[in-house]
């Protein structure tokens, strides 16, 4: 079972457009559908809070305190296909940056659920 850290939106979130908050992502985790591929454990899910400065940072410290290297980090749907798109950072930006840091797959998007 592969293990992954998802990084939602939390402007999307707690805006309440469509995203309740978690719980599609761990749903799609949990049955190994959407762009999971597999069932998979969630060992963190983290928010990005604009401007999105420490996503990095508390992506770290995220794994270190669960002490479980992910397989994967999955930026959710609501980070990567919301519109508006983010004013502060480009999804290929933030892909680009936490690749380089963990040395995992980023892979963008969660579920296909609307």
């Amino acid at each position: 079972m592969k293990k992954v850290v998802v990084i939602g939106c939390g402007a999307y979130m707690d805006g309440g457009y469509g995203c309740p908050g978690e719980w599609k992502c761990l749903k799609a985790a949990a049955l190994g559908e959407g762009k999971f591929g597999e069932p998979s454990q969630v060992v963190a899910f983290l928010r990005c809070e604009c401007p999105g400065r420490p996503l990095v940072a508390n992506t770290g410290y995220a794994i270190k305190l669960c002490e479980i290297k992910p397989d994967r980090i999955h930026l959710s749907t609501c980070m990567v296909s919301a519109k508006p798109d983010c004013p502060y950072r480009k999804v290929e930006d933030l892909v680009s940056m936490l690749e380089s840091k963990f040395g995992v797959e980023v892979v963008q998007g969660t579920h296909e659920w609307t």
